[in-house]
């Protein structure tokens, strides 16, 4: 029993080491991705938000279309593709 105690015991240190040495390399495989993904998180918060407010939505639309009603459609296109995307991915 004490020797099928050991080699678990030796397994556990083995594969506490081994997980060790992937997170560092995980860790600098991941740095020079740091900054793009924390855009894509802060992106992915803002279309949560939109999606738990769409009211906001409309009312940007609303002043877009008073500001600028020439661009208004094409700013209008762009905003349904980005909602039909946000959709897709959930």
């Amino acid at each position: 029993m004490n020797l099928k105690l050991a080699l678990l015991a030796e397994r556990r240190r083995h594969l506490v080491e081994q997980a060790a040495a992937q997170r560092t390399a995980l860790a600098r495989n991941v740095e020079p991705w740091r900054a793009r993904l924390a855009r894509v998180d802060q992106g992915v918060a803002v279309l949560r938000t939109i999606g738990r407010h769409p009211a906001w939505m409309i009312g940007a639309v609303l002043l877009l279309a008073v500001w600028r009603p020439r661009r208004a459609g094409k700013w209008l296109q762009r905003g349904w593709l980005v909602w039909q995307i946000g959709r897709r991915l959930r």
